[in-house]
């Protein structure tokens, strides 16, 4: 059997969706669900492979700009609705995909490319490293109290619409002032706000409606959370779940009042959190961590398409003057040697000829792009290997990318 790649019609998009459906479980099956897809949908940077006159395989990447360390905002492809369908497997399909889809990301002049997976083993191959965490955690909110950062109460809390046109561009305005500020966080294009507040009543799992707080200062927006309510009832009385969808602050006094909100909801007693930064400051709020039952798993997976442009794209806590001895055999043009010189100002990778100083994969360089992995913790896990020794290679492998 052999089986062809062709970017889909847009004709073709409602037999792309159901295959993808069936692939996942049939999760696209509740309309609410396809139409969400369907509207976001960049058909020209689909793919899907054929069996004679049926769609079998499905990839996407969706037009982003990452934020990378130093604030630059980078072109970014983000894949997704990557599938095989069940009688195709372990046919070369997926590699195919992935092989034409980096080739069509490094035509689009994007030198990054992204990724959540739904099983983290998968990508590894085609050469993507997991670059950031995800926390997550279940905080007895009965037992767990919070310091409160100076100014919480001067704020205004105040409970709206979640689904109102102009809560949600107000919320889409304070999630993009926060895109440049934290690494690894994506600039969406409109249309994305409405991902946010997607909530077919089928998916709830016997959940309420979403609801929206905001923290304001004078009618200046400076905090936002959107969370809905699972009541449950004992012998002893209520002990309901609060479930966070998403949060921004702008501020600690902000977060204070965010975080205070959605412990104080009346017949609650646990409050979910997931997919928030490792590093997330309300940690330092909670006055027992070990109530909060924390949670840690991988997030976003990413590649350098285009090692010379992705090195190049973003700025160094510490001066740096190394050369790399990059492998890559899923896209060669990256293989080979490259310098790195850079410092907080800028920088500069170029190819060379000169000896490595330290020997690794695109995956592993994927992983410490962004600053949450070292490469002195991928050395300590024999995935990262210096090659001469020279004092600029050894600050080189020490010093946390930020």
């Amino acid at each position: 059997m052999t089986t062809e790649l062709r970017v889909p019609r847009e004709a073709d998009l409602d037999a792309f969706l159901g295959v993808l459906g069936t692939a996942f479980g049939g999760a696209l099956q509740v309309p609410e669900e396809r139409e969400k897809w369907r509207a976001l949908a960049e058909p020209d940077r689909f793919l899907a492979a054929w069996d004679e006159d049926e769609i079998v395989g499905t990839a996407g990447a969706f037009t982003f700009r990452l934020t990378v360390p130093g604030g630059t905002s980078v072109p970014t492809a983000g894949v997704t609705m990557v599938s095989v369908l069940p009688t195709h497997r372990r046919r070369g399909i997926l590699r195919s995909m992935m092989r034409r889809q980096l080739d069509d990301v490094r035509a689009w002049g994007e030198p990054l490319a992204v990724l959540t997976a739904s099983e983290p083993e998968i990508y590894g191959r085609f050469g993507y490293g997991v670059a950031t965490g995800q926390l997550t955690a279940r905080i007895d909110t009965s037992k767990v109290r919070l310091a409160l950062p100076a100014g919480t109460d001067d704020l205004r809390v105040r409970l709206v619409d979640a689904y109102d046109g102009g809560v949600r561009e107000r919320c889409e305005a304070l999630y993009a002032e926060r895109v440049p500020l934290r690494p690894g966080m994506l600039a969406r294009r409109p249309g994305w706000e409405r991902v946010a507040v997607h909530d077919p009543e089928q998916l709830r799992a016997g959940a309420s409606p979403m609801q929206c707080v905001l923290v304001e200062r004078d009618g200046d927006l400076r905090g936002y959370a959107r969370y809905a309510v699972r009541a449950e009832w004992d012998a002893a009385g209520p002990k309901g779940e609060v479930l966070l969808r998403n949060m921004e602050a702008l501020e600690p006094a902000a977060l204070g009042a965010l975080m205070r909100y959605l412990f104080d909801i009346d017949l609650t007693t646990w409050l979910t959190i997931g997919n928030r930064p490792v590093d997330d400051a309300w940690l330092h709020m909670v006055s027992d961590v070990r109530r909060c039952e924390i949670g840690h798993r991988d997030s976003l997976h990413l590649r350098l398409v285009d090692v010379g442009a992705a090195l190049e794209a973003r700025t160094y806590a510490a001066p740096v003057d190394v050369v790399f001895d990059v492998a890559d055999d899923f896209c060669p043009w990256n293989e080979g040697r490259w310098r790195l010189t850079g410092d907080t100002k800028g920088a500069a990778c170029t190819r060379t000829d000169d000896a490595p100083d330290l020997a690794l994969s695109v995956r592993e360089l994927g992983a410490a792009y962004l600053g949450g992995v070292t490469l002195g913790a991928l050395a300590g896990a024999g995935r990262v290997r210096e090659v001469e020794w020279i004092a600029t290679s050894l600050c080189c492998l020490l010093v946390r990318w930020l």
